[in-house]
């Protein structure tokens, strides 16, 4: 009966058998609930979210529903939450059992580079990208489609060198800087430097940043005649500058083809990515954890909830040190409630363990140093044993060309990011949002997005008592279910840039026409 309701609201969906998907979100103790493996024996995905509904339902009905408040009761509600659990939890099984990766199974072929684009420049476009490698990563997929728009020249962007992580590294330390420029030769014209004359004549050359979440208008009208009478313009930032939407698709497929094609890392980055990838897959499925819960964050958050006096004040005297970080005045307890922090290592355990995450899974930690070290990590270690970084999976000499070298170390956790079985942020910062949207380009790989206000209101319920592990257990199921990543349209809010979604968290003019159809 329910899954003749679920076929009347979304459509009739092909299931399958799928054993090794039951042991990855419910545990390996799976069987003793009556989950079977063996031929002949394995249980339907249908079945496994029936029995997963009627539990929820039934504790919902007792207890749950009065006392968080949290979702009006009735059979639409009900017929509701049983679709979306089975729409979203049959992607989830049918993208793990077809996974896509960023490495190809065979020896790739010699592609001859594109034609070049013939066209009148309108002058050089020298960029300074600021942030860490996935902000500027964004930032210089939008300068690439602003360089074409204004029929410009562009010159390889410059990498932010002063930021907190004081990364000396260049563009070409980072990405392939000659795919880069041969990709994209069909797009706009690309220069490794200034020609010399033009430094000579243009120095300094005009600098200015271009307005946040612009769109086409303030490039044509207050741009494009700068860049004739100048000739060379500097742009001192990139980082959001270009609006989400109402964007020409021709530049919103640009910007894609810039971000999923033309900016691969460098081969030495991306072979040793894929070792840490292929180490990781001999032990099974794993799931990457972006633990955004390093010292940086923190200080600029405001965020320090089970942080000791010491801590509290030396993150607040780092924040105050950072004139760029321009709110210094933060109450961190209000933030947290609002869902704006990120979630601490004792949250996540909590998190993972509701979703009923195997304890066995392996959980690669793509993050820096955590703050607070082994003394915070305890309940998530204790949780799950095989927590794994990329310094215990290599040697320390495999790992020695990229130290010191944050958006180099970043771009590993990357990759690793991009393969994993599961994506799991414990913050919406810029690596969250830019690998959502590349896993879903890559065919809506699983990634399970934290409701970080609702997980705050409940691990605090459950922490005083007023929530069994039972009761809380099923409400994070609940309040997850549609947190796929999976294929939908991108929530537009007009005037409102910031708070609508990301345009590289869901490039939705950008994905292969089969997951159109499915949203």
């Amino acid at each position: 009966m329910i899954m003749e309701k679920c076929k009347v609201g979304f459509g009739d969906y092909h299931h399958h058998d799928d054993e090794e998907y039951t042991k990855l979100v419910f545990g390996s103790e799976a069987n003793k609930d009556g989950i079977h493996s063996g031929s002949g024996a394995t249980i339907k995905v249908e079945k496994l979210i029936t029995s997963f509904v009627i539990r929820y339902v039934k504790a919902e009905r007792v207890r749950s529903l009065h006392r968080l408040k949290l979702w009006a009761v009735g059979s639409a509600t009900a017929a509701f939450f049983v679709c979306a659990c089975l729409l979203q939890l049959t992607t989830l099984t049918e993208f793990m059992r077809q996974p896509t990766s960023i490495f190809p199974s065979s020896p790739q072929q010699h592609i001859a580079p594109p034609p070049q684009r013939v066209y009148d420049s309108n002058g050089f476009l020298m960029v300074s990208a600021n942030g860490g490698l996935n902000q500027m990563r964004s930032g210089i997929c939008d300068m690439v489609a602003i360089a074409k728009y204004m029929n410009a020249t562009l010159i390889v962007p410059e990498l932010d060198k002063t930021s907190f992580w004081n990364d000396q590294s260049k563009f070409e330390d980072v990405f392939d800087v000659d795919h880069f420029i041969t990709s994209l030769r069909d797009e706009v014209r690309i220069l490794k430097k200034l020609p010399h004359h033009h430094i000579i004549h243009h120095n300094p050359p005009f600098s200015m940043p271009p307005v946040s979440w612009s769109n086409m208008s303030f490039y044509h009208k207050l741009v494009v005649p700068r860049l004739q009478k100048y000739g060379v313009i500097h742009f001192t930032k990139s980082d959001s500058r270009l609006a989400n939407n109402g964007i020409p698709l021709e530049l919103q497929k640009l910007r894609c083809k810039v971000n999923y094609r033309a900016l691969k890392f460098t081969p030495k980055i991306e072979e040793t990515g894929k070792k840490i990838v292929e180490l990781l897959r001999r032990n099974g499925p794993f799931v990457v954890l972006h633990l955004r819960y390093e010292m940086d964050m923190l200080a600029f958050s405001g965020c320090s909830e089970g942080c000791n006096t010491n801590e509290i004040e030396e993150l607040t005297k780092l924040r105050y040190a950072y004139p760029w970080w321009k709110q210094k005045e933060i109450d961190s307890m209000k933030k947290r409630k609002m869902g704006e922090c990120p979630l601490t290592p004792e949250e996540t355990a909590l998190t993972l363990r509701a979703l009923d995450i195997d304890p066995a899974m392996q959980i690669y930690i793509a993050a820096g140093n955590i703050y607070g070290g082994q003394r915070r990590m305890a309940d998530l270690k204790l949780a799950f044993p095989h927590l794994i970084k990329k310094e215990t999976l290599l040697e320390p000499s495999e790992l020695d060309p990229f130290r010191n070298h944050s958006n180099q170390m970043a771009a590993l956790d990357y990759i690793v990011s991009l393969e994993s079985d599961i994506f799991i942020p414990t913050h919406r910062g810029n690596m969250a949002l830019v690998v959502e949207g590349h896993r879903r380009y890559l065919g809506f790989k699983p990634t399970i997005i934290p409701n970080k206000r609702l997980l705050v209101y409940l691990i605090d319920q459950y922490r005083n008592g007023s929530l069994s592990w039972n009761e809380f257990s099923q409400a994070v199921k609940s309040g997850h279910a549609g947190k796929f990543g999976n294929p939908t349209p991108r929530l537009e809010i007009p005037g409102k840039p910031k708070e609508e979604q990301y345009f590289y968290s869901n490039p939705y003019e950008c994905l292969p026409p089969f997951t159109q159809k499915s949203s």
